[in-house]
């Protein structure tokens, strides 16, 4: 005789996909409400207003937040971001070369650079006259601070070059030569503008990304009218002893960054629905 179809228990009734769904979220909610709770309970208000947000010490960090150290940030950032597009681009070219040492000479710098932490790379261009005796960088400060960025920078921006020259179809370039242009006319003309508007999402969160590292400029000595906002943060943190001005700084970092990343987001968005 075959057997009969299994009927549910009484009181076991299994629970739908979305009840569950509904009570794994109740449960997520509660736990992240406990949590926040116990967080401002457990809190020294207190002491945390007293140490990080003192406003008679934020506001002696003014003008010179903005006139000096935000501006120099920027001008370290913007230049180190010059350096690395333009020899970013160099090296991708070379890395998509038919020219074998082309290709090994980006190969291995973009491994190098790459592997190499980005404050060792400062150290390296702070002891570089012990290396070159008489060598100096132009520029001074400035140019040792873009230097140390670019020399960073370009080896991430020629990965993402590389991938927007590669994203580019074939059949652009073979309509370019079909029309009568040269290879280098028809890479200079067609390919780099169509790859150069593919990469703006990733180039943007490059800057950031730079933006951030400007931070390690104050490992070259910097003061006085060439620090940034870290070390400017810093050096007022010690002075008053008090951690006031490095909050001051990270928040104007996020001034910065945060709609920076933003933009970089939407341009993302914009390129996928443009496909």
């Amino acid at each position: 005789m075959a057997d009969e179809p299994k009927t549910a228990e009484p009181g076991r009734a299994r629970l739908s996909p979305r009840k569950r769904q509904r009570i794994s979220r109740g449960v997520q909610y509660a736990v992240l409400t406990i949590a926040f709770v116990a967080l401002v309970v457990s809190a020294d208000w207190g002491s945390l207003a007293q140490n990080f947000a003192q406003p008679d010490v934020a506001g002696q960090m003014l003008p010179e937040l903005f006139t000096i150290a935000l501006k120099n940030t920027v001008i370290y950032s913007v230049g180190g971001f010059a350096f690395a597009f333009v020899f970013g681009l160099i090296v991708a070219l070379m890395r998509l070369s038919t020219v074998g040492p082309y290709r090994w000479l980006a190969t291995l710098y973009i491994e190098i650079f790459r592997g190499l932490p980005a404050l060792l790379v400062f150290l390296m261009i702070v002891f570089l006259p012990l290396a070159l005796p008489g060598f100096e960088v132009p520029g001074g400060t400035y140019g040792q601070a873009i230097l140390g960025l670019g020399l960073v920078g370009t080896a991430y921006q020629a990965e993402i070059f590389r991938a927007g020259l590669q994203a580019v179809p074939k059949g652009q370039t073979e309509a370019a030569r079909s029309l009568g242009m040269s290879a280098a006319r028809a890479q200079i003309t067609v390919v780099i503008p169509q790859a150069i508007r593919i990469v703006i999402p990733p180039t943007t969160n490059q800057f950031v990304a730079l933006l951030k590292d400007s931070s390690l400029v104050l490992f070259l000595g910097v003061s006085g009218e060439f620090v940034e906002l870290t070390k400017f943060g810093n050096d007022m943190a010690s002075t008053h002893a008090n951690a006031t001005p490095i909050l001051v700084a990270g928040l104007t970092y996020l001034i910065v960054t945060i709609p920076l990343g933003y933009l970089a987001g939407r341009l993302e968005k914009r390129k996928g629905t443009a496909r």
